[in-house]
């Protein structure tokens, strides 16, 4: 089952992004959770879509996931300048925990993966407090190499997860589901950056005046100005928008 056979999309330089709002976005992974159908869902932002275009490997893992959902304002822009919207912004952060919520009805269960040892045990017991109708089935940190990669796999798997969430990074955690997807099998397998520091306490999510400015991007410039590398991509993704608009369909 492929996205683009399935939802709404608009193409933004080769990568078919999900046109669903939250709402619709939540309901067609309940019935992908329901059909036991292996997903990876990925929260695009411009940085990742910049990377695609400069990775032929990252690009394949991005055009090829199940879905794909507009996380970050940049890649909604790029949609309403290309003429072909989407309905909203679908921040993963929010979706993890629409998820969680809905999941509550239907008694999901849930591994999580990532960050480090601390976070992730804070991450799972405020989670399990919040939503207490979901199961935490399991959690690691993220602090393995590749030679590990298996026996994570068989822990996940002897946990009989519905959702899998990866926090590893862009960089990592996407390849990371993408390689090893059909073995998980798992219905919804979704990496959620620095989702888990926010859920644990450990860092705090942007105020809610930058987040209605579509600023979330700069606060966390502010809170972490060594990300100044990786924020050179914004720029340049408007530029190539601008100049390229007909590569968004």
């Amino acid at each position: 089952m492929k996205v683009s056979g399935k939802v709404p999309t608009v193409t933004i330089f080769g990568i078919p992004v999900s046109k669903m709002d939250m709402k619709e976005t939540v309901n067609y992974l309940i019935e992908v959770i329901r059909s036991r159908t292996p997903h990876q869902v990925i929260t695009a932002n411009p940085i990742m879509v910049m990377a695609a275009l400069d990775s032929p490997a990252y690009m394949d893992i991005m055009s090829s996931a199940e879905l794909v959902v507009p996380d970050g304002t940049g890649v909604v822009w790029a949609a309403q300048r290309g003429g072909n919207p989407v309905k909203e912004r679908v921040p993963g952060y929010d979706l993890l925990h629409e998820l969680m919520r809905v999941g509550q009805t239907y008694g999901w269960r849930v591994y999580l993966l990532g960050s480090t040892p601390e976070v992730i045990r804070e991450t799972a017991s405020r989670l399990q407090k919040q939503y207490p109708g979901i199961v935490i089935a399991g959690y690691r940190d993220g602090f393995f190499g590749a030679s590990e990669d298996e026996s994570v796999i068989g822990s996940i798997l002897e946990t009989k997860p519905d959702l899998l969430f990866v926090a590893r990074g862009a960089d990592t955690q996407e390849p990371w589901i993408a390689k090893y997807k059909s073995q998980l099998g798992i219905p919804v397998m979704m990496g959620v950056g620095g989702s888990f520091d926010v859920i644990s306490g450990k860092s705090k999510r942007a105020p809610v005046v930058f987040q209605k400015l579509r600023l979330e991007w700069f606060y966390r410039l502010l809170k972490e100005p060594t990300r100044y590398k990786r924020m050179l991509a914004l720029p340049k993704f408007a530029v190539k928008v601008v100049r390229e608009k007909d590569s968004v369909t």
